[in-house]
């Protein structure tokens, strides 16, 4: 993503008609015609050469332009609520008003999610906040940033005390090494109303949902999604749609981490009217799922590009992606993605940064490629980029082969998988292997070594790059 971008952050990924067309005014005082959406539900756009607090002036609603990247907009299911697959308690009431509490703004990651849905990711935060079966009380799923594996809260937590517990681990995160501490601290420090963990997080495997076009929401009652491909909103028509939304009663936009809109509570008598106002407008809402179900860094053309190409391999093929979701990433190693399967452009090594070399690339995917399984598999390393139609429609194929089966084909895949690849550390500069299992001989590393047990002051046998150039990865063994 192009880091240069300014944020606003809309906490939950929820606006009224009014903020938004609040916000347009702000962008276009600048000159823009354009704004991107982001991952975690926020806008993004470039404002170079102006005064962030002279242009919140301008705003009714006490807009805040974020230009500073360590702060995290809250992500929540709210866009899901009453559209697709509900746990029975949680209402979107629910979610306004566990966001209306919070009162700082958070540099941790922090998603508010309903299992039972699939559009909004469980897992793409450093505290994960997942509604269980128990009436107002949640799973508690943390990865904090220098933690190498997630843990879960050994408890379960309540609604009204979801602001209070994440403010604390704000305080005091970067000193704790483990869950059993946070819980000691937290449990010594705050008064809360807990609840014994009874059983184990169990997310049911959801194909994902359709998202876009109107669609029926209860007896007289629709929604709209939204999507454009190039993930580029026109301001212009933006500021109309939120006039027919205030027109029409309509009380919030939700924006979803798929860089699209959804509008709930469309009255019937205002269908006319809005499908009128859309084909006046020429805007398309009937994407394929082929087109759709991508995940992009924002404002990279490369990336484009390279999701264009692929989808007409897939539609020149004739392949189904029914309830794939596909991400291409520019940051190997990254572990925090949200589609099934993960398209990886390496990092050309230091050695040749100097010479034009053509990008290879990594094809992963999650377990029985479903994220909330977050377990990632390594189907193939280093391939080019005209191999990768090929190994998509064939990682397509063996998904489908999969489904609705617990054994044969699923098994088979996990197996070849495990035993085709292990996990090593890997120098971002040089790629060279630390493997624990042979150690390293140059520098007096005897073999059976694990990778966080060698010294602060460990360099790479070949470009001497330090210890912290090396990050997690798989490596594949030959068969």
């Amino acid at each position: 993503m192009n880091d240069n971008l300014h944020r606003i952050l809309l906490r939950g990924g929820l606006t009224s008609p009014g903020e938004l067309k609040d916000v347009i005014t702000i962008l276009e005082t600048v000159g823009l015609k354009e704004v991107y959406f982001g991952s975690r539900q926020d806008l993004l756009f470039p404002l170079q050469n102006a005064d962030e607090k002279e242009l919140e002036s301008i705003s009714k609603f006490n807009t805040d332009i974020i230009p500073d990247r360590s702060y995290q907009n809250i992500v929540s299911s709210y866009v899901s609520a009453d559209i697709f697959g509900m746990t029975h308690w949680l209402k979107g009431s629910t979610y306004l008003y566990i966001l209306e509490g919070f009162d700082y703004l958070p540099k941790l990651k922090i998603n508010i999610t309903d299992p039972k849905q699939r559009l909004v990711p469980n897992f793409s935060g450093n505290l994960n906040f997942i509604a269980s079966k128990n009436e107002d009380y949640w799973y508690l799923n943390i990865k904090l940033p220098h933690w190498e594996d997630p843990a879960y809260y050994p408890v379960l937590i309540y609604s009204w005390d979801i602001t209070a517990i994440s403010k604390a681990i704000e305080g005091i995160h970067e000193d704790i090494s483990d869950v059993d501490e946070l819980f000691f601290i937290l449990n010594k420090n705050l008064n809360t109303n807990n609840k014994t963990m009874e059983e184990p997080l169990e997310i049911p495997f959801l194909t994902f949902p359709y998202y876009e076009g109107m669609n029926r929401m209860g007896l007289d009652e629709y929604w709209l999604g939204l999507y454009w491909r190039n993930n580029k909103y026109n301001l212009d028509f933006l500021k109309e749609f939120c006039g027919f939304c205030l027109a029409n009663s309509i009380g919030k936009i939700c924006v979803t981490p798929w860089k699209s809109l959804v509008v709930k509570n469309i009255k019937s008598k205002s269908r006319p009217e809005l499908e009128r106002f859309l084909g006046q407008k020429g805007i398309n809402i009937r994407h394929s799922q082929l087109e759709m179900n991508w995940h992009l860094p924002v404002d990279d053309n490369e990336a484009l590009e390279l999701k264009k190409f692929l989808v007409r391999s897939f539609d020149q093929n004739d392949i189904s992606t029914y309830g794939l979701t596909f991400g291409i990433s520019t940051d190997p190693g990254k572990r925090s993605h949200f589609s099934s399967v993960i398209i990886e452009k390496n990092t050309p090594p230091s050695l040749v940064k100097d010479f034009e070399v053509r990008p290879t690339y990594n094809v992963l995917h999650f377990d029985k490629f479903d994220p909330n399984t977050n377990v990632y598999r390594a189907y193939a390393r280093d391939v080019d980029k005209i191999e990768l139609p090929g190994l998509l429609m064939e990682l397509s194929k063996k998904y489908f082969n999969t489904m609705g089966q617990d054994d044969s084909p699923l098994s088979e895949i996990k197996s070849e998988i495990e035993e085709a690849s292990k996990e090593v550390h890997q120098c971002k500069s040089c790629f060279t292997v630390y493997d624990k299992e042979y150690g390293d001989f140059k520098n007096n590393i005897i073999k059976g070594t694990p990778f966080n047990k060698l010294p602060e002051n460990y360099t790479c046998p070949v470009c001497d790059g330090p210890k912290a150039y090396y990050e997690k990865t798989l490596l594949t063994i030959s068969q």
